[in-house]
């Protein structure tokens, strides 16, 4: 939280990711509430797969206007929920 108990944009964005995620890949059995925006998206973390990691580039382009110019910048957005705030929030356009 921000001063005076305001939600910074960055948190503010960890909480859009996270329910678009879990909507736009039907994680039907994840609670938002109980996603670690610290935890690793891919692997142990949230589990995702390489399938995903298209889906969340394009998520990301047509929700946010943020491109993933390349695999290496998208290994470092796509690292945790926090990492991919913080990429959207520098990046994007809409």
């Amino acid at each position: 939280m921000g001063p005076k108990g305001r939600v910074s944009p960055v948190d503010a964005l960890v909480d859009q990711i996270k329910t678009l995620i879990i909507d736009h890949l039907n994680l039907e059995d994840v609670d938002p509430a109980g996603v670690d925006p610290q935890a690793p998206l891919f692997g142990e973390g949230l589990g995702l797969d390489s399938v995903d990691a298209l889906e969340l580039v394009m998520l990301m382009e047509t929700t946010f206007g943020a491109k993933i110019g390349s695999s290496e910048v998208g290994r470092q957005a796509f690292a945790t929920l926090n990492s991919l705030a913080n990429f959207v929030h520098e990046h994007r356009t809409k």
